[in-house]
């Protein structure tokens, strides 16, 4: 029975151009986070105002995303190694992109807390899905 060295094979392969749009994807992806981050920070004013928050309630609002995505990488991260890495970041994609959209309909905050989390935990199963390795593992799965 032959033996395959998997990182050898990966580290052989050349960069084309389906390597070059899942990479875009995934950039497009990560994009979407600092926007959403950006976002967050031009609504927050607003936010307090409406619902009477001091800005200790609307920095844990941040915080809560960057808690999901914490959480998100320590759970999706060995996931993607047992189930594979499309699917976990098709998962993840969807997680992150429902739950910031809801968000953005939240009444009050903790409901808006709670989305923002969950949106994390979306965002940081995808994060540590991407890179070279990644890219060229989702070509095998292809």
């Amino acid at each position: 029975m032959r033996t395959i060295q998997v990182s050898e094979l990966m580290d052989e392969q050349k960069f084309n151009r389906f390597h070059l749009q899942i990479s875009l994807c995934c950039i497009f992806i990560i994009i979407c986070d600092g926007y959403d981050m950006f976002m967050l920070g031009t609504i927050l004013p607003s936010l307090m105002a409406e619902w009477r928050i001091t800005a200790v309630e609307a920095g844990l609002f941040s915080s809560y995303a960057l808690f999901g995505m914490m959480i998100g990488a320590m759970v999706f991260g060995p996931m993607a190694d047992k189930v594979g890495r499309k699917k976990v970041i098709l998962i993840c994609t969807v997680i992150f992109s429902v739950f910031t959209f809801t968000s953005g309909f939240a009444a009050e905050p903790t409901s808006f807390g709670i989305q923002r989390f969950i949106a994390g935990l979306g965002l940081g199963g995808v994060m540590p899905n991407f890179g070279w390795r990644a890219v060229v593992g989702l070509v095998r799965s292809h």
